[in-house]
């Protein structure tokens, strides 16, 4: 399978001189590499790459798993770690959502910890009837002694003592990428199984199968085709002797017309507060609330547009687990309903190139070998997205060595989708990502904010494609940084307080437009090129804004003398980065007369499409009222 990388990875490395070295990127610039390590070269300085270990893996927190005579024994591999464990039995098959109830607690001590099955689920205590089946699955939960949940896992058993440790579910199952006539349904396993979906239309008895493949795997990618649009079907997962049953309904036939609801949030990466706050990276108690929501209002899929975790690590293993507690917080409801995700500046993955004390980072640049290591690597190893993006940004008039890969994947970080008569474009304005290169451009990298040539020129492609498509009415951006920023980036995004001078750099060289020049090259295709864009949608700002460009905004500095866009239509921007991160206030900036319903307020923003009409309401998940509610179109 395309993702049994994400366990073990295979580096690419060639031996020179006697130790390793990889291969570094032309795209970039003051890279270098000896005996000791990678180093970033700054005059006479050298910085050396952050080669810490993880503090902790999505690998050690599974467990290893063993059976007793009695339950379970785990040993997380951190034999200097005290906590406590928390566990409870999952209802499979009782409840729509089935959590796990958790009800006993026992401490971690030097990393590992036990639980009896026996005297704690037996009698009263067997809600699921495990002592008849001779199956269970139990929930656990890892809290550190400061009172920091780490993870939420799963193990299951077989047997009514002694026990045998089988396959669990511990990531999905998830319903991605919905069409009229089909899905794919993805799920992890904690160990190899073969697996099979049994699909069934509602009142009518038909079954069809689909299966993965023949091999035992723990990534699970199963392509449910040939159904019914507008139909709902139930699904049965099959894993070894154990299966989870839900559902989902297909799309409609292309331009149907029919009414349906979309829901679109950003940035929940963890708060503070304490509790389910923060889950090790993730605003897992806001991302609930804001999936319960969604499927509450019969949301047929839901947008989230990065900034998913705190991320900004350099250890993929360390970022898998966040990512793994994100999609735990909303996997009730993604059961159900698909969730399509982008990436944002809080998913950078890279080196980290540090004094030798580790006091200064000198730069942060996106992780390499790009196909394994990289931030955008690591997102479609993470999420089922469509394959329908540009390649990558190699071929462009700025890559000096066309002969190989120099820069990372758009697969599965650039998309689009469609349902009914509503085409969704799915951007990466944090592409080859270096968080440093706006301060320090000599290592050469990305942007935050900025969106690169070959990425531009594949959406020219796209909307063209979807003005003339009978089919499509509406068309939606979606982007993790706003155009026009309004609290807590007008520093930078597509602004950076009006200077244009901000820009990516490849292999030492500054690319010809600024981020206002690229920026207005962006919506002169929006506005200028298409009759059926109706929004961007963005985050990274913390908070709930909209705001109407029309040609009365002002979106230049006062010293502008380059050439200014005709905004011959008006279109809109919906900022909605209040996904639990800490909020942003407003600022000041040139549009901030035009900006609407400003609000900090946890959001969630509902769109109600109705043939050519929508319409938006945007409710706080947390307390249930509606913040903004306003006709599109």
């Amino acid at each position: 399978m395309r993702k049994t990388f994400i366990l073990l990875t295979t580096i690419l490395l060639f031996q020179v001189n006697g130790f390793c070295q990889l291969k570094i990127p032309a795209s970039y610039s003051n890279i270098q590499q000896d005996s000791i390590g990678l180093y970033f070269q700054q005059g006479n300085n050298r910085f050396y790459a952050d080669n810490s270990p993880a503090n902790f893996t999505l690998l050690q927190l599974m467990g290893n798993a063993t059976a007793t005579e009695t339950g379970i024994s785990f040993d997380f591999g951190l034999p200097d770690f005290q906590g406590k464990l928390v566990y409870g039995l999952i209802p499979y098959g009782k409840a729509p959502h089935p959590l796990p109830v958790f009800r006993r607690e026992v401490l971690i001590k030097n990393g590992k910890a036990v639980i009896d099955i026996i005297a704690d689920f037996s009698g009263i205590y067997d809600m699921i009837g495990w002592q008849q089946s001779g199956q269970l699955s139990i929930g656990y939960r890892i809290i550190t002694n400061n009172g920091m949940i780490l993870f939420d896992g799963e193990v299951s058993t077989e047997g009514k003592g002694p026990f045998v440790v089988v396959p669990a579910i511990y990531e999905g199952p998830f319903v991605n990428n919905i069409y009229s006539k089909g899905s794919i349904i993805s799920f992890e396993t904690t160990l190899p199984v073969i697996t099979n979906i049994e699909v069934t239309k509602k009142d009518s008895g038909i079954v069809k199968t689909f299966a993965s493949s023949n091999e035992k795997q723990t990534h699970h990618e199963i392509s449910i085709d040939s159904l019914s649009p507008e139909t709902e079907y139930e699904y049965t997962v099959k894993y070894g002797n154990m299966q989870q049953q839900y559902s989902f309904k297909t799309a409609p036939a292309a331009g149907s017309r029919r009414p349906f609801v979309f829901a679109y949030s950003s940035d929940s990466r963890h708060a503070l507060g304490g509790g389910e706050r923060m889950i090790y990276g993730a605003n897992s108690y806001i991302m609930k609330k804001i999936a319960a929501v969604a499927h509450q209002n019969k949301a047929v899929f839901m947008q989230f547009t990065g900034d998913m975790i705190n991320g900004y690590l350099s250890n993929k293993e360390e970022q898998l687990l966040q990512l793994s507690n994100w999609k735990k917080s909303i996997e009730p409801f993604w059961h159900y309903m698909p969730v399509y995700v982008g990436q944002g500046n809080h998913e950078a993955l890279g080196y980290v190139f540090e004094n030798t004390s580790g006091t200064h980072t000198a730069a942060f640049i996106d992780k390499f070998p790009y196909d394994t290591e990289s931030a955008e690597a690591l997102m479609q190893a993470a999420f089922v997205n469509p394959d329908n993006g540009p390649d990558t940004e190699d071929g462009n008039k700025y890559d000096i060595d066309k002969g190989n890969i120099d820069f990372p994947s758009y697969k599965e970080n650039v998309f689009y989708y469609t349902y009914d008569n509503m085409a969704m474009i799915v951007l990466n304005s944090d592409y080859w990502y270096a968080p440093t290169i706006s301060s320090n451009p000599a290592t050469s990298g990305g942007l935050h904010g900025y969106l690169m040539d070959n990425q531009i020129k594949w959406l020219k492609k796209i909307i063209k494609q979807f003005e003339a498509d009978k089919t499509i009415d509406h068309i939606f951006l979606t982007q993790h940084t706003p155009i026009l920023p309004n609290g807590g980036h007008v520093g930078d995004d597509m602004w950076y307080n009006g200077n244009n001078d901000k820009r990516p750099y490849i292999s030492g060289k500054p690319v010809k437009k600024g981020i206002i020049e690229r920026r207005d090259e962006y919506l002169n295709l929006l506005i200028n090129k298409s009759k059926k864009v109706v929004a961007v949608l963005t985050g990274d700002e913390h908070n709930y804004n909209r705001l109407q460009l029309t040609k009365e905004v002002n979106i230049y500095p006062d010293n502008w003398i380059g050439k200014k866009l005709n905004i011959s239509r008006p279109i809109y921007q919906i900022n909605n980065g209040a996904a639990g991160a800490p909020y942003y206030a407003q600022e000041k900036a040139p549009w901030s007369p035009y900006t609407k319903a400003f609000s900090v307020q946890n959001a969630i923003c509902l769109f109600y499409v109705n043939g050519k009409s929508i319409k938006m309401r945007v409710v706080n998940p947390d307390t249930l009222n509606v913040i903004d509610e306003i006709q599109l179109r």
